[in-house]
This record gives C-alpha cells, structure tokens and sequence, in this order.
C-alpha cells in the first residue's frame, strides 16, 4: 500500500473507481509532469449528493459534498498515475462550483471540505491555490463540483 493510501486508510477513505465521464471528454488529462482532472461531481457509496446550498443543504453539508469530490479527484490522481498515487509531488489548484442559492455567499466555507480534507490526507503535498464560486445549477442537480491540477513526479 502506497503512503497517501495508508494516510487515506487512517482516514476511513477508500479511494473509488474513477467515473466514467458523462459526455465527451476524459477524466483526466497528462501534460509533462501535471495532471489536470476533468471536474468531479459530489457523490458517495449512496448515489449523488443533490441540492442547492443554502435551500436544500446547508453550509456543512456543502463541505461534507466538496470532501467527496476532493477523494473522487484522488482517485483520477491515482488513475493518472497507472496505479502510483506516491508520484504526487503537489495540489496546485482547485476551482469549485457551489450549487448555491442566489444569496448564498459562503462558498469558500464549502470548498473548504475539499481543501481541509486533501491537506489532512496529503500534508504540505495538499496546499492549493483555489477558487470557489457560485453556480445557478449543476450537472444532474449536484451540490458541488470540483476540477483539480496537480503535478506529479
């Protein structure tokens, strides 16, 4: 078992599958020594984690929605990796999308649920630049999605 995956076992995470993608793109793409991850929808082992943020959830609920795109974005990591999450040298950048109500402005908060669980699991290797941003709707009524850049060794 790799390092990030004895860190992530400590945790009670086991990393899926990578998605298949919904449409005409892939899940992840290799420049030279960065990975860029197609964005990851919020879901776990029950289905879809659905709804609008300040309506439907409410702001940890948010939170709990991004850490599960943050684990599904390991996942493509490890996939881009052929197998070796280890080759992770750094998150450079989130950007999240908040399914949010129109005067819902904690989306950071949301985001955070990403952002807290990657530096956890990955210490210094988890820092990132990031955005979070608000969004009227998202792909079959999900809470939250979020695309990542890393760079690998």
């Amino acid at each position: 078992m790799s390092k990030i995956e004895a860190k992530l076992s400590e945790l009670g995470v086991n990393l899926p599958d990578v998605a298949a993608p919904a449409a005409n793109y892939v899940p992840y793409v290799v420049v030279g020594d960065m990975v860029y991850v197609s964005g990851q929808i919020s879901m776990n082992e029950d289905g879809l984690i659905l709804g609008k943020v300040g309506a439907d959830l409410d702001t940890q609920a948010g939170a709990d929605a991004a850490k599960t795109c943050a684990i599904s974005l390991l996942a493509a990591l490890k996939a881009a990796c052929g197998g070796d999450i280890d080759r992770l040298v750094r998150v450079v950048k989130l950007v999240g999308f908040v399914n949010s109500t129109p005067d819902f402005t904690d989306q950071p908060k949301v985001i955070n649920g990403a952002s807290d669980f990657l530096v956890e699991a990955l210490g210094d290797k988890g820092s990132h630049a990031r955005s979070a941003v608000s969004a009227g709707a998202l792909p079959l009524g999900v809470a939250v999605e979020i695309e990542a850049i890393f760079q690998i060794a």
